[in-house]
């Protein structure tokens, strides 16, 4: 199965699940109870810490979900943050991490890079907890719009098209058959 976002993310062979942490995790857990996948592709764009460029084209099947705060030693969790999907031949050694905001103060990059979390997008955490749950191999694809700084959402926007493009075309070339 094949996942997406949605809203300004879709993809014609992929099932949108939401925008964040929230409503991908209620979606993407509904979807799985209705007709439970041997697989979960989940395909979007990220930001970059620094370690990928622009248009760069990131597999993983690891993800994080941290705080900017806990770099600054203002919180903590009791609960595992950080998920590996077994299962797929897919690397896991950027891990993506995910929250329902977007970082925008570049000096937090290299606490991340340091922790080997070289992407950020809002929904992975999530799709590989569901997956998790009810014991399914997940990945994910991603391509890079901007970088985790001031100017993050304006690279984004800047960058979104010709990305949803490039990654449309990777994904029908590396799976072919889809329309």
């Amino acid at each position: 199965m094949i996942v997406c976002a949605g809203g300004f993310e879709t993809f014609s062979f992929a099932y949108p699940i939401g925008i964040g942490l929230i409503d991908s995790s209620i979606n993407l857990t509904r979807l799985a109870l209705l007709d439970k996948p041997d697989f979960i592709l989940f395909i979007a764009t990220a930001g970059s810490y620094g370690k990928y460029k622009i248009f760069d084209i990131v597999q993983s099947r690891g993800a994080s979900q941290i705080e900017l705060s806990f770099f600054d030693n203002k919180s903590y969790t009791p609960i595992d943050n950080v998920i590996i999907s077994e299962g797929l031949n897919v690397s896991h050694e950027t891990l993506v991490n995910s929250s329902n905001y977007i970082t925008t103060d570049k000096s937090y990059s290299k606490h991340f890079l340091k922790n080997g979390i070289g992407l950020e997008n809002m929904e992975f955490f999530s799709v590989l907890k569901v997956a998790q749950e009810f014991e399914i191999p997940a990945g994910g694809i991603f391509i890079v719009t901007n970088y985790c700084d001031k100017d993050a959402h304006k690279s984004f926007k800047e960058n979104h098209k010709k990305s949803m493009r490039l990654l449309e075309e990777y994904i029908k070339d590396r799976f072919k058959g889809l329309r």
